[in-house]
């Protein structure tokens, strides 16, 4: 699709008003026929952020501060559509919905509260330690154990050596979400969330499959700055099911956190 020596530009290229084309840097884990959900779930964000935008402002300021997508079925790699609509209007509490359209059905939809920002820092606290800033830090090649264009564009870092169902790790790129466009520190930070669920495994993902079918990120405050700090934990129970659940940071401190539920189940071996 793309020249050998002219590589894309982003995760996506737009093509329409609603209408993005995933590049080779989308590509998934799993499969190479699939998008990582990883840089999805950002420009779900981004296509938020440019319908708040265009709406213009209903009252106070909002932040986003819950969203949690719901993956429908196989993201593949062909033109994704998306699209926003208000379901909660209000002047300090919104919902806003977005739905991620991929080969004429529904993907992905998305659910965010919006929530009217305030001063509070009187009454601050409750956080997790901070994670050691990433400066220093040796890298981490992830694409040892995770094939794919999205974990390829990755830096990533170990806070200390990870161990199976748990690991510390910063994760950033150089590779923005839309060519061409400005996303916001949001909208970049959510588009690398998902590498959660790939900087813990609990068993080698050669013998087993546990893709997560849903992301949650709530957030009590907005992210800073172009670093993902993942405090990770998996957990598989005893009937196929999985967890994995982490503190999210940025190089200011905890900021929130992500939830994964996860379908488990061996490869099959020939």
């Amino acid at each position: 699709m793309y020249p050998s020596d002219v590589p894309p530009a982003g995760y996506f290229e737009r093509i329409g008003e609603r209408i993005y084309r995933p590049t080779v840097h989308a590509g998934g884990a799993w499969r190479s026929d699939e998008q990582h959900f990883s840089p999805l779930g950002g420009l779900v964000v981004h296509a938020i952020d440019r319908f708040l935008a265009e709406r213009g402002s209903t009252g106070q300021e909002l932040h986003l501060s819950r969203i949690s997508y719901d993956i429908l079925g196989r993201i593949a790699v062909e033109d994704t559509e998306i699209h926003v609509e208000t379901i909660r209007p209000g002047r300090t509490i919104e919902l806003v919905e977005a739905t991620v359209v991929i080969a004429g059905r529904p993907t992905v939809r998305a659910r965010a509260w919006l929530l009217a920002a305030g001063d509070t820092a009187s009454v601050a606290g409750g956080e997790a330690e901070a994670l050691p800033h990433p400066d220093g830090l040796a890298s981490w090649p992830m694409s040892s154990l995770w094939p794919g264009g999205f974990i390829e564009s990755l830096d990533a870092r170990a806070v200390d050596p990870p161990q199976p169902g748990r690991a510390r790790a910063w994760v950033s790129t150089g590779t923005p979400l839309v060519a061409g466009e400005t996303a916001s520190p949001l909208a970049s930070y959510v588009g690398l969330v998902d590498t959660a669920n790939g900087v813990a495994v609990r068993q080698p993902p050669g013998k087993w499959m546990f893709p997560n079918v849903d992301l949650t990120i709530h957030l009590y405050r907005q992210p800073r700055g172009g670093w993902v700090g993942l405090d990770t934990s998996v957990t598989f129970g005893t009937s196929g099911h999985g967890l994995t659940s982490t503190v999210l940071h940025d190089v200011h401190g905890p900021i929130g956190r992500a939830e994964q539920i996860l379908t488990v189940r061996p490869l099959e071996t020939s």
